[in-house]
């Protein structure tokens, strides 16, 4: 482990075959990164909750020997706060995507936070106590594996659902649990447009601080944090107005990431992963660059909860 955070990439899935993830991952080393952010999500690997052991096999005879620091994000709709006669089946799902985590190697599991629909106060407490027992569940058997799971910051409106937990929210979260394997994935895009929806833009830069310490994990990709609420043609018509959950290269939105860094403390061994869409691929270079210059400006503690 270096005194610096690893910066790395999400990873695309160029062909379901996984014949060119090879070729992908060579690219991405080409880059000069050194952990990579596999998208179980998008490879066939988990089929009806069941581990399809032929593609997990071609999968890891790719990732072996590379010299890469693995994290593994799972499918993004595993939901910790859905309806209780769901959460089983959820529970199901994320047993095995953490099991392919770990045969990957990773040592992180990206997890998206959980989300509901508005309701009574009662109704959404209820929603944060059901995530928080599942995510002892879930912490228990990340332990097992030798994982960590990385709980990521949300943001308001995504399929409908406006409750999700703020980045203090979630530090609240996590504190409460004192799981030593639950963790955060602070995705400094996801929590800016989640408290502008919220109408406290003023308090991004003190609730990163407040949850930093816990983020173990963080996602790096820039925006406006303005919601994606009117008619668009197509996603360049987004990027023109700025609205939504963009992925854009480093720089091109105007999160403050200089304030973010002076006013941020990180875990020793964070990983700071850049998530860009394909169609930004053109600025993966540059966008590098500054992923290394605010991993330069760390500054690094001791988690809240020793393993």
């Amino acid at each position: 482990m270096t005194n610096l955070p690893d910066v790395g990439l999400s990873a695309r899935v160029p062909s379901l075959d996984l014949t060119s993830f090879g070729p992908e991952l060579d690219e991405l080393q080409g880059y000069g990164v050194t952990s990579v952010e596999i998208p179980t999500f998008d490879m066939d690997i988990v089929i009806g909750a069941k581990i399809l052991r032929d593609r997990l096999a071609l999968l890891k005879s790719t990732c072996a020997d590379r010299g890469l620091v693995y994290s593994v994000h799972g499918p993004l709709s595993l939901n910790l706060m859905d309806e209780p006669w769901r959460l089983p089946h959820h529970m199901k799902v994320l047993r095995a995507s953490l099991e392919v985590a770990a045969e990957l190697g990773a040592e992180n599991y990206v997890l998206h936070g959980g989300l509901m629909r508005q309701q009574q106060a009662t109704g959404v407490e209820d929603g944060y106590a059901r995530q928080r027992e599942a995510l002892a569940q879930a912490g228990d058997i990340a332990r097992d594996l030798g994982l960590y799971i990385c709980v990521e910051t949300m943001f308001a409106g995504y399929h409908g659902m406006n409750v999700t937990a703020s980045p203090a929210r979630l530090a609240q979260e996590l504190a409460a649990l004192a799981h030593p394997n639950v963790a955060a994935t602070l995705d400094v895009s996801h929590a800016y447009l989640k408290l502008t929806y919220d109408g406290r833009r003023e308090d991004f830069l003190a609730e990163l601080a407040v949850l930093s310490p816990w983020a173990r994990h963080v996602h790096l990709h820039d925006s406006f944090g303005l919601q994606d609420d009117i008619w668009m043609y197509n996603d360049s018509e987004r990027v023109v107005y700025g609205h939504g959950d963009l992925h854009l290269p480093m720089g091109w939105g105007d999160i403050p990431w200089s304030a973010i860094m002076a006013g941020c403390a990180f875990p020793r061994g964070a990983v700071f992963n850049l998530e860009m869409k394909p169609r930004f691929w053109h600025a993966v270079p540059e966008s590098v660059a500054a992923a290394k210059a605010l991993a330069a400006k760390a500054r690094l503690v001791a988690p809240p909860l020793a393993v």
